[in-house]
């Protein structure tokens, strides 16, 4: 996503009243706002048939239904759309159709969008509209590359009988890269991770009923687990690093050993610095609490409910990440929680410098944007993801109020407790 090219000097702009639409909507679904905050889009019911309305213009296709609209990463507005088949439009072009689509996915940039697709019964995946040569009896855990090169789903090879025990536990799953099989087979293949480039593509698999394992660019580790999480690639050396289960603990582990020598009652959702040196995740150190562990070190801060959506700040040196306890969030950076409890918190941000963290929060039915704890405004009827300048220096805050998308460059200076 390149932000450089956006507006970043125009102060407020009323870009489009959100219910705005030409064409004689019955009623309008849920509102999605391009990343830049210069389009809003609203699936439209027109009296029988649906169509799409984008900053007001409704589009010239109408469908028999047309769900799931998102906005791609580069600003395209992406939607599932059906007229007797299934197909996804981007920008209004629909794609050749299938029996169903779901599940569409985006390349970091947005400049590739994938989706999965069923036609006479077998499933598999589209990328930029050109679909798997062969698709299979069943497939699922879709994922396409971060850089859109590649893309890779979790298929069954062998038909399966109903109550079939022995051919199940022969194995009758496998992974998918670009439609092509991998010749090992597996009880299960479930969540898996490219690499930035898709280069390297790692799984986690069922050896048998009660071992699971990491198979990492074809080749499984030597090592099996009472129980395993989805892997993540290095971006430093392009290994595969999961959550393992050793002794009734959890820890990481690369090329089937611990790398990580503490261990926890639960750990998983591990994430790299962008330079790969550090790595955190997602841990219980004792049951019932849950908190951030970097570089295998937990912080002291924990919480009851759950923990989500960590990273780190561009440079490494900084960790975020959301808690839940007793059924409200707070945005927990470096070890220490934001002042304010909200009903509801999304993904922190970092600045590019990453001297500064911002967050969309809802308290009392009503959304902003918070920096570093401090929240603008007094809340609007729905608020954006936040978006950092590349100077650092401002944030934009897309919002909806009184009616309208207003789009805001707001200094970081002008958030005050």
């Amino acid at each position: 996503m390149d932000i450089t090219s956006w507006d970043w000097n125009t102060p407020v702009k009323r870009v489009v009243q959100a219910d705005a639409c030409d064409g004689e909507a019955v009623w309008l679904e849920e509102p999605q706002v391009s990343p830049d905050g210069e389009r809003l889009a609203r699936v439209a019911f027109l009296d029988g048939e649906y169509g799409l309305c984008v900053n007001g213009a409704l589009g010239e296709g109408t469908y028999t239904r047309i769900w799931y609209p998102r906005f791609s990463p580069d600003g395209r507005i992406t939607a599932l759309a059906n007229d007797a088949e299934w197909s996804v439009l981007v920008d209004g072009e629909a794609w050749d159709p299938y029996a169903a689509v779901f599940n569409t996915l985006f390349s970091k940039d947005g400049a590739h969008i994938a989706a999965a697709i069923q036609q006479d019964g077998e499933y598999g995946m589209v990328v930029d509209n050109v679909p798997w040569e062969t698709l299979y009896t069943n497939a699922n855990h879709f994922t396409l590359s971060p850089d859109g090169s590649h893309s890779a789903a979790a298929v069954q090879v062998e038909p399966l009988g109903q109550a079939d025990v022995a051919k199940y536990q022969g194995g009758v799953f496998g992974l998918a890269k670009d439609g092509e099989l991998w010749p090992e087979r597996y009880l299960n293949v479930f969540g898996m991770a490219f690499s930035a480039d898709g280069s390297r593509l790692a799984a986690e698999v069922r050896l048998s009923l009660y071992e699971y394992s990491i198979v990492e660019n074809g080749k499984t580790w030597p090592a099996a687990f009472s129980c395993v999480w989805t892997p993540a690639i290095s971006p430093a050396d392009g290994a595969a690093v999961a959550p393992v289960r050793i002794g009734g603990k959890w820890t990481l582990a690369a090329g089937g050993k611990p790398i990580w020598k503490t261990s926890f009652t639960q750990c998983w959702h591990q994430f790299f610095s962008a330079d790969g040196k550090r790595l955190g995740a997602i841990v219980s150190p004792a049951f019932g609490r849950w908190t951030l562990a970097v570089d295998g070190k937990a912080w002291r801060t924990t919480y009851g409910d759950l923990v989500e959506d960590a990273c780190f700040s561009p440079d490494g040196a900084r960790a975020a990440c959301l808690g839940k306890e007793n059924g409200t969030y707070a945005v927990v950076v470096d070890d220490t929680p934001w002042p304010g409890r909200y009903d509801m918190a999304w993904a922190p941000v970092f600045s590019p410098d990453g001297a500064h963290v911002a967050a969309k929060v809802e308290r009392g039915g009503k959304y902003t944007v918070a920096v570093d704890g401090r929240e603008f405004g007094s809340g609007f009827t729905a608020a954006f993801a936040p978006v950092f300048s590349p100077d650092s220096a401002k944030v934009l805050v897309t919002v909806i109020e009184d009616g309208w998308l207003v789009r805001r460059v707001v200094p970081v200076s002008d958030f005050k407790a």
